[in-house]
């Protein structure tokens, strides 16, 4: 059910990004510019680099394409870059949510791991 869930929210919001680097807010509907998922699909490590100063403080959470969720290890490169170990996960397709809690931004990043 949880799967499910999470799945119609991607599908209802419309926000799954196939490697572009560009979001809309949920809050707001406008075009954000807020982060980019790269390489896009990613082999050993995905980078998420964010337009504003805000590494630091986003909340990250990992997904399978089903949703289960899914707990990999990031590394604060600067305040304004993550990196994700994703070496160890099964081919497939994944789902990142991104959260910076100042602004209530939010972004759902799809990516595949090769």
């Amino acid at each position: 059910m949880k799967a499910f869930l999470l799945f119609g929210i991607v599908l209802m919001a419309g926000q799954v990004c196939y490697g572009q680097a560009h979001d809309e807010s949920f809050r707001s509907g406008d075009p954000v510019k807020f982060a980019q998922v790269y390489p896009n699909p990613a082999v050993d490590f995905l980078t998420i680099r964010f337009e504003n100063p805000i590494a630091k403080i986003s909340k990250l959470a990992f997904h399978s394409i089903i949703g289960n969720s899914i707990e990999l290890e990031q590394e604060l490169i600067d305040e304004f870059e993550i990196r994700v170990k994703v070496k160890e996960l099964p081919i497939g397709y994944y789902i990142i949510m991104v959260n910076d809690p100042i602004s209530s931004e939010r972004g759902i990043y799809k990516f595949l791991k090769k």
